[in-house]
């Protein structure tokens, strides 16, 4: 189906959340909304008038997962909703389009199939998740996460952050502490548009991404002790330096995930992100260090050998360095494939109003990954300029919005249809 959509409109949308945690930068335009803040409350609430502006029921759930439903005179009484959406919350100094692009999307192609008259036989839901960036309360994901039933609602709501205030004590402080859990499986689709993070689509000149699986996501945390010693005093043969034994380790990831990527999975990527020293002094030879180890492919396998050699490179390290280690893997998610049915709905609305698509992979995680377990479930791209991402310079041009918006309207109005 070839929806129109106001390009207008929803650029109008997200230039207003945008001013919401609105930070001063030198290039771009920045925000850093953090859930539970009041620059939080602010976007949450024009959400939701915005939701009840375009005549949708409005619902806030015990995690502040926010939900819209448009259920027209011509959807069936019992019929699984088609929902769409992402999220409100940022990185700090984030960009104006991750999240809010894919919040407001999905409004705008309810108002499109609205203005349109289209008569859909299933109720259409507009989401905007808890907590996607992970940045004051878990690791990310976590409104989609309870709404999936991956987390219990007790859990999520007893998470804290830094300061000791809970996450159920924060939905309070700015009113998004509902009632009940959005269930995600009750949906019969899932659609979520958002900036790709990358340049593929920029590269090919292609306005919208269809993504065929979302990368899964492995960390491992690593602990490396040696012996902590005057640097001037101890001599280089009596030294047990953590940090030298680290720095092979960093490259011993950084070798295997090159090799996987030469021999069996192009997509494959592994990183050593933090490192945290003790006692971290310029004239101490290092005791101790603390490694965070990223791993991420849409090849389950490729992810083992990545990690396999991790832990290789650890053992061959108390051999030849003398040094002790501990290696765990707290955070552990599989590749997700997309729903065939739903890529194919927007392929086809693409092909319909002349917009061109192309399949792509997605190396970051999103709500989508959990969704996906409990029900059918898309995400579609729009281009990013120079791949920035998290980031005031994150950038997507207008036109892209509107085009991206416009192929997943016509994929919703198609599935809700059906």
């Amino acid at each position: 189906m070839n929806v129109q959509v106001d390009g207008d409109r929803l650029r109008a949308d997200i230039e207003a959340n945008a001013a919401f945690g609105e930070v001063e930068v030198a290039e771009g335009r920045g925000r850093t909304v953090r859930c539970g803040t009041e620059a939080n409350r602010l976007a949450r609430e024009r959400f939701v008038k915005r939701l009840e502006d375009a005549g949708l029921d409005v619902t806030v759930d015990a995690v502040g997962n926010v939900a819209g439903a448009w259920t027209p005179a011509s959807a069936g009484p019992d019929a699984a909703p088609v929902a769409a959406g992402s999220h409100l919350d940022s990185v700090p100094e984030g960009g104006i389009f991750d999240g809010p692009l894919g919040a407001y999307a999905a409004l705008e192609a309810v108002r499109a199939m609205q203005d349109a008259g289209v008569e859909p036989a299933r109720p259409l839901v507009v989401v905007s998740f808890t907590e996607e960036e992970g940045q004051r309360f878990a690791e990310g994901l976590l409104g989609s996460s309870v709404a999936a039933g991956e987390r219990s609602l007790e859990d999520a709501l007893a998470l804290t952050d830094d300061e000791g205030v809970t996450l159920e004590e924060a939905l309070t402080d700015v009113g998004f502490r509902g009632e009940g859990v959005l269930d995600a499986s009750e949906w019969d689709a899932w659609y979520e548009l958002h900036v790709e993070q990358d340049a593929t689509l920029e590269d090919a000149e292609v306005p919208v991404g269809v993504v065929t699986d979302i990368t899964g996501i492995t960390h491992c945390e690593v602990l490396i002790r040696g012996e902590a010693n005057h640097a001037g005093a101890t001599s280089m043969v009596d030294r047990t330096d953590a940090l030298a034994a680290a720095a092979e380790f960093v490259l011993d990831v950084e070798s295997a995930a090159n090799d996987v990527v030469e021999t069996s999975s192009e997509s494959a990527v592994g990183t050593v992100g933090s490192l945290s020293v003790s006692p971290n002094a310029t004239n101490v030879v290092p005791g101790k260090v603390e490694a965070g180890v990223d791993v991420r492919d849409v090849d389950a396998e490729s992810m083992e050998t990545v990690v396999a050699a991790a832990r290789d490179s650890l053992e061959r390290l108390e051999t030849e360095r003398g040094v002790d280690t501990e290696f765990s893997r707290p955070f552990d998610l599989s590749p997700t494939p997309m729903s065939d049915r739903l890529r194919a709905a927007a392929h086809d609305a693409g092909e319909a109003a002349g917009i061109g698509t192309l399949d792509l992979h997605s190396g970051a995680a999103h709500d989508t990954m959990y969704v996906a377990g409990v029900t059918d479930a898309a995400l579609l791209f729009a281009p990013s300029r120079d791949g920035i991402s998290h980031n005031p310079r994150e950038w997507t041009d207008w036109v892209d919005c509107a085009d991206a918006t416009r192929v997943m309207a016509g994929a919703m109005a198609d599935v809700a249809t059906e």
